[in-house]
């Protein structure tokens, strides 16, 4: 079940595992997995490929980040399938990617002993290329007719809570949420503060803008790893953030408000 309306669908290099996640969702929607068990399920794959980094052993790695990616797919998936949509499932999900990317960077920078302050830049490099995507998804979606709304554009407030959760679960998750993402948030917002003023952006655009999916991000993560080029990961998702300038550039001079 698609996000977005017919015509703002764009070919996502991000969201290579969503045939993998359709699939598991539809073999789970009679059962009692609910969509949170399925996000804890990406996270055991993600602490699995954590592990393999550290044995180096790298094809197993790269095989368990991309079933993170395609169990990733799965949850949101599911809600919809279920019509179960929820405010805990959505900031769990973000929650558990951001740690899992912490813990990425970190386990790479331990086993190629690079420096863990590049480590850590990596990080929020990596996060800044990801809260663009969102931010520029996230706008496509509430402003398509019918698309998914589950996720804000400014997320300023805890919303209340959807049938079926606890509004004090919402509550915690959404300040833990907050707390690891809203300076990322700040800083895409600051340097592209028109964007949400954009009625929808071309399918062309968010393809380019997809190479900052989490997904991809993985994507390259595991490609590298078995190639023997984890020395390089750290440096390349670095130098990798000068899209983030040439993206906005993009937006802000073609697409304007």
């Amino acid at each position: 079940m698609s996000k977005l309306a017919a015509q703002d669908k764009f070919l996502d290099l991000s969201d290579y595992g969503r045939p993998f996640g359709t699939f598991l969702a539809n073999q789970l929607k009679n059962t009692r997995f609910t969509p949170i068990h399925v996000t804890l399920l990406f996270g055991v794959s993600g602490l699995i490929a954590i592990y393999f980094i550290l044995q180096n052993q790298y094809y197993l790695a790269a095989f368990f980040i991309i079933l993170k990616s395609g169990i990733d797919a799965a949850d949101g998936e599911l809600a919809r399938l279920k019509s179960t949509p929820s405010y805990t499932g959505r900031y769990l999900d973000s929650v558990f990617d951001i740690v899992l990317n912490f813990l990425f960077l970190t386990t790479i920078c331990y086993v190629s002993n690079s420096s863990y302050w590049l480590a850590l830049l990596a990080f929020i490099c990596i996060q800044l290329q990801g809260t663009l995507y969102n931010y520029y998804y996230v706008i496509l979606r509430n402003n398509s007719v019918g698309g998914d709304t589950t996720s804000k554009i400014f997320e300023d407030k805890a919303p209340t809570a959807l049938p079926g959760e606890n509004q004090k679960s919402v509550d915690i998750l959404f300040f833990i949420y907050t707390v690891v993402y809203g300076i990322y948030d700040k800083i895409i917002h600051t340097l592209d503060s028109d964007a949400y003023k954009v009625k929808t952006f071309p399918n062309w655009f968010m393809t380019l803008v997809s190479l900052y999916g989490l997904g991809f991000q993985l994507l390259i993560i595991a490609i590298l790893l078995p190639l023997g080029l984890i020395y390089y990961i750290i440096p390349f998702f670095i130098s990798y953030s000068v899209l983030i300038a040439v993206l906005i550039l993009i937006r802000k001079f073609t697409f304007r408000a």
